[in-house]
């Protein structure tokens, strides 16, 4: 397993508890899309195992290695096995795309290096690779802000994919855009994880995306796992059970659900 979690709760103050005894585990090369309503806790999830949060108790295992006891050195250099994908992006503007992907090599930096951007010819070469597989090679030196949304999420894929990593953490990274770039997005996310082995773990609000996407469901509620298995194993009770209250807000999934349903069945 490249990550387990056991008995993961995070708490905020005296009485919010945004994580309850969460237990998972997720394999090498999976592809793993948490759902659930707002408020229910799948970005504090995702957050944490990274350590952008800071889990309250439990324990959170990358590789083994209990990421909540790590000290700023080891997490550091874990961190670098975890590419982290924004909703919002997370970019310099005023850069150059290219400037943007190179920071995803700063956690191999020291800060020396990093303040003067010293990258060699090799990460150099990496990052033109990647951002023309991306589709990207035409806006490499263009500034980010010039760039579409899903131009941008691109850049963002690239500076993540450009620290070599195990795993990417994805945020709700189609939140912000129309269906077209958003399949462009997903596509990519799931070829990456197909064909480079890249373990990829993404929070989303689209019910039908997370079905089509992925090789495995997690869906939260109230900072509890209520389903954990195959996409083929939602149903409408199931989304009842992940959704509560707000499971009315998803009847256009529930009929490409049932389309999917059928087409398991044959």
């Amino acid at each position: 397993m490249l990550l387990e979690f056991k008995q993961v709760s995070k708490q905020y103050g005296t009485d919010t508890k945004a994580l309850t005894n969460v237990n998972f585990a997720v394999s090498e090369g999976e592809f793993v899309s948490i759902i659930g309503p707002s408020g229910a806790g799948k970005s504090t999830l995702l957050r944490c195992i990274n350590r952008m949060i800071d889990a309250s108790s439990g324990e959170i295992l990358f590789h083994g290695v209990d990421m909540l006891a790590s000290k700023k050195s080891e997490l550091k250099r874990l961190r670098t096995q975890m590419g982290m994908v924004f909703q919002h992006y997370n970019l310099v503007d005023r850069l150059s795309v290219i400037e943007n992907v190179l920071h995803g090599r700063l956690g191999y930096k020291s800060t020396l290096e990093g303040v003067l951007g010293l990258y060699s010819k090799e990460e150099k070469h990496q990052a033109f690779t990647i951002l023309r597989t991306l589709g990207l090679e035409e806006q490499v030196y263009k500034r980010c802000d010039q760039l579409s949304g899903g131009q941008k999420q691109r850049v963002g894929i690239a500076r993540a994919l450009v620290q070599n990593p195990k795993m990417l953490l994805c945020d709700e990274p189609i939140a912000s855009l129309d269906p077209n770039a958003s399949k462009v997005i997903m596509d990519h996310l799931r070829n990456i994880s197909t064909t480079m082995g890249i373990t990829v773990i993404v929070n989303l609000h689209q019910v039908d995306t997370a079905l089509k996407y992925s090789d495995r469901i997690l869906g939260v509620n109230k900072g509890t796992i209520v389903y954990d298995g195959h996409p083929s194993g939602i149903n409408r009770e199931q989304l009842g059970r992940i959704y509560g209250s707000e499971f009315h807000e998803h009847q256009e999934e529930l009929e490409e659900l049932e389309e999917l349903e059928g087409s398991y069945a044959t």
